[in-house]
């Protein structure tokens, strides 16, 4: 296990487009401990996206180094990206992206199917992980019938399932309202406090207080770095917890 989950280096990330080369990431540096709460923030088109899929193996530089979980991302194929997301990262978004059609149970176990888990062991670890997010009793209910906080809950525990080294949370009380966002908030701090890595998008300041560390993008650099105590709220992090 690797002291840095991540490592960047003189990261530059240019889109073509007809009226030439567009530079959306310039020169970044950043890395990130085991354990850290990194929350990013930036106004629209800073760069912050962009650089949240690069972390993701979900798009690659155009050049300089990233570092996850020890292995040189830019150096692997497809198939061994694809593992990678699988295996090594755990990914929340601001929409959910839930399957519609089945059970609360069977979305959070997806992910196992591609890893070759046994239909027995995927539902078990899913059952697990609802119970650890406060939905243990609604194992068969469909997506639609709960709300949209205990959705958001049901893609924590899918991020969950795999053991992945990093979560990576994409706005994910975006859709919320205040009080519910603040309850998932404290369900990521009792997570993060579990020794779990994440690395969270957000454009509110309230919401990025929750995380150890605050980075701001603009202008496609690192303009922000810096470490603080993070908001706790007590009582919600003990139901949760």
């Amino acid at each position: 296990m690797t002291k840095n989950v991540v490592q960047v280096r003189d990261l530059y990330k240019d889109y073509q487009t007809a009226a030439g080369a567009i530079a959306v990431l310039k020169q970044v540096d950043f890395s990130m401990d085991t354990g850290d709460f990194v929350a990013i923030m930036g106004p629209s088109g800073s760069g912050k996206s962009t650089f949240m899929n690069i972390l993701g193996c979900l798009d690659k530089p155009t050049r300089g180094e990233y570092m996850l979980d020890g292995h040189q991302v830019s150096a692997l194929d497809g198939n061994t990206l694809a593992k990678i997301r699988n295996q090594t990262l755990g990914f929340v978004f601001q929409g959910f992206n839930l399957l519609s059609r089945v059970s609360l149970l069977d979305n959070v176990a997806l992910p196992l199917v591609y890893s070759g888990v046994s239909r027995d062991e995927r539902q078990a670890r899913a059952k697990v992980l609802l119970e650890k997010v406060g939905l243990g009793q609604y194992l068969n209910s469909m997506p639609n019938q709960i709300s949209g906080g205990q959705q958001q809950r049901v893609a924590i525990a899918r991020a969950l399932v795999n053991n992945p080294r990093l979560i990576l949370a994409d706005e994910p009380t975006g859709n919320l309202d205040s009080k519910t966002s603040e309850e998932i908030m404290a369900l990521f701090m009792a997570l993060n406090a579990d020794g779990i890595s994440i690395i969270l998008v957000t454009h509110e300041s309230d919401i990025a207080a929750h995380a150890s560390r605050q980075i701001r993008f603009l202008d496609g650099r690192i303009v922000h770095d810096e470490r603080s105590s993070p908001i706790v709220n007590a009582s919600e992090t003990k139901e949760i917890a």
